[in-house]
């Protein structure tokens, strides 16, 4: 292993005093400088992956069939498959359901439930890999963050949110600061004091749904985040959310940030991706805007097709 005074006793030997001086002292800078940056890791991000961690769920939908209440299988019916059930039943025959345009109506109105909850799978696989990435994470695990509840079958259910920013693994020491003064300016925004551990974060990409048992789970979600020593934060895509939802979350002490282009770090997904996170989400959705587009209108197409 190469030391200072090693490489001084080899150049001292080879080189005027002069020279000599001047290349140590060169030395001398970078090696402290390696030193102080020894466990700093710089952030390279893969573009096509985070298309591909948004696009692939997405995709899963063109093979979206209808089940029309047969249980659980996977495959649905294709169009030949409801044109034999339908038309075996008197009555769907009778009035004319057993059709092309019926087959249809049935897999575009569910195909629609589909993407929806596709494009949410997307954004949560993105969102994931952007932390990865801008955290440098030595293990992608630390992303996870899952706890244990007892059913009322005195069973164990694993329940879990979609990305962590977990403080003592973040080795991007620059995004370190930065999310550990966000997390404390947050808390601070909702009157309490700012947890240990770092934040944890529901990824949605939209929230229009007034769903009682969605709500009291995701309150649940607050109250065990902060139990352990992390904020919860929902991370929603879409500008679209309910202000009653946003009062009700920020009441239990849950921070919101959504889909908007202005705003701060405390209300904006886009500009804490930005300023606290250190990448450009906004940016890149818009410079890809015509490729995610073309997948949208191609999987539109095919679940509006009656084949």
């Amino acid at each position: 292993m190469l030391t200072v005074s090693s490489v001084a006793l080899f150049f001292g030997k080879c080189l005027s005093v002069e020279i000599f001086a001047t290349l140590f002292l060169i030395y001398t800078l970078l090696y402290t400088q390696l030193r102080q940056t020894k466990f700093i890791k710089f952030t390279v991000t893969d573009e096509n992956l985070y298309l591909k961690r948004f696009l692939d769920p997405i995709k899963v939908c063109r093979r979206y069939k209808p089940k029309f209440g047969l249980g659980n299988r996977e495959e649905g019916l294709d169009l030949a498959g409801f044109l034999s059930l339908y038309g075996s039943d008197p009555f769907y025959s009778w009035i004319g359901l057993n059709s092309d345009l019926m087959y249809a109506a049935h897999k575009a109105a569910g195909g629609m439930t589909s993407i929806y909850r596709q494009i949410g799978r997307g954004c949560e696989s993105l969102f994931r890999q952007i932390i990865i990435d801008q955290a440098n994470y030595d293990d992608p695990k630390d992303v996870l963050w899952s706890y244990t509840v007892q059913t009322r079958n005195n069973k164990e259910r694993t329940l879990s949110l979609d990305a962590r920013l977990e403080l003592t693994a973040i080795q991007n020491y620059d995004v370190r600061e930065r999310v550990t003064q966000w997390i404390a300016n947050y808390s601070q925004s909702l009157d309490v004091p700012a947890p240990a551990n770092g934040a944890v974060f529901e990824v949605r990409q939209g929230y229009k749904s007034k769903d009682s048992k969605r709500q009291n789970a995701d309150i649940d979600n607050i109250a065990v985040a902060w139990a352990n020593g992390y904020l919860p934060v929902f991370a929603i895509f879409s500008s679209q959310i309910d202000s009653d939802l946003v009062l009700r979350y920020r009441n239990s002490r849950g921070g919101i940030i959504t889909g908007t282009l202005l705003g701060t770090s405390q209300n904006s997904l886009f500009v804490f991706s930005k300023n606290v996170l250190g990448y450009d989400l906004a940016d890149f959705l818009h410079r890809n805007s015509s490729l995610i587009r073309d997948e949208i209108y191609t999987t539109l197409e095919a679940l509006l097709r009656a084949e």
